[in-house]
């Protein structure tokens, strides 16, 4: 049984629900992360956890820390399309050049299992009716370029004692300890609420999305899974397609129905360049895995009027705590 866990960007978005949860199944947890985003929200006290506030890019620090542990999940990265207005080279590090020597040290170390988190976005832009794992990979941006060249490097050290899988995820939603609000769903919801007013950019593209919640379960059941029904494997973990319209309406509807008292939410439609749209089929992991998403938008929208009433999102346009990359343009990120 896999028992020691290693997540790198373990104190991010998913990571702050991820790894409570995981402590809470009785896993020991060790949190490898930078901390551009701080650690004060992760269950410090709990004594199952270790973090450990590295960079990844220094390999040296990751296989020192790595030894003993039983499974990595790789989360950590420069994350998403608009963190590549920042240098260049700080995503060219970390998402792509770091990769490989993790995956060797881990296997070096004796880590029985490495599950990596790549992105849907890697399909880029597709008519397809439903883009399965075997899709054509069109990158528009370096990030899901990046987030594509990994995948291969990962397989490449595949062995019978060191399980290898590729995740691609859709775009999460929903409430974490360490909010983004740099996601479309998260990103209709806060203008939603504390604006009065939800600004479509296009509107016709499709995304996949994901409530965090699911993705965390979906990890939990890729620790548990038999080698032989995920070696070398690569999933998506998706459930309701949308367009970037649909989105806005749904989560119209639902803010609407949280607040009552307010006046009605307008939306209005800007042009963007950001032209990525494709509908995402995760039929293969409900096949092998019998993985079923439970939550819906709506469930992710509901969550984050729940936090917002609650207090714990202050200052949400402003704050740059909750936007990826206006923070590391803040900390001057190298």
């Amino acid at each position: 049984m896999l028992k020691k866990l290693l997540i790198t960007g373990g104190a991010g978005y998913v990571g702050n629900v991820l790894t409570p949860r995981l402590l809470a199944e009785g896993y020991e947890v060790t949190v490898y992360d930078i901390m551009y985003f701080g650690k004060q929200m992760l269950p410090l006290t709990h004594p199952g956890l270790k973090v450990i506030e590295a960079d990844i890019r220094d390999i040296d620090t990751f296989r020192k820390a790595v030894a003993g542990h039983d499974a990595v999940i790789h989360l950590a990265c420069i994350s998403n399309d608009s963190s590549f207005v920042l240098d260049e080279r700080l995503s060219t590090t970390v998402n792509l050049e770091a990769f490989e020597p993790l995956v060797v040290a881990s296997k070096e170390a004796g880590v029985k299992r490495f599950i990596y988190a790549s992105t849907s976005s890697v399909y880029g832009i597709s008519d397809a009716p439903d883009v399965t794992e075997d899709h054509p990979l069109v990158p528009l941006t370096l990030y899901n370029k990046y987030k594509g060249m990994c995948e291969p490097l990962l397989r490449k050290h595949m062995a019978d004692d060191f399980t290898c899988v590729t995740l691609r995820p859709a775009t999460i939603c929903g409430y974490s300890p360490r909010q983004r609000l740099d996601l479309s769903v998260n990103i209709l919801t806060n203008h939603a609420v504390n604006r009065g007013v939800i600004e479509v950019f296009g509107g016709t593209q499709k995304r996949p999305n994901l409530h965090i919640d699911d993705m965390v379960a979906a990890y939990l059941l890729f620790l548990r899974a038999a080698h032989e029904n995920i070696h070398g494997e690569t999933f998506n973990i998706g459930a309701q397609n949308r367009t970037i319209m649909e989105i806005a309406e749904l989560v119209k509807n639902v803010v609407e129905a949280q607040y009552r008292e307010r006046q009605p939410i307008g939306i209005r439609v800007v042009s963007t360049d950001d032209n990525r749209s494709y509908h995402v089929n995760s039929d293969k992991v409900r096949r092998v895995l019998g993985f079923v998403p439970y939550r819906t938008i709506g469930t992710a929208v509901r969550d984050l009027c729940d936090a917002f009433k609650a207090g714990k999102l202050p200052n949400s346009m402003d704050d740059d705590r909750y936007y990826n990359v206006r923070t590391m343009k803040a900390l001057n990120a190298k």
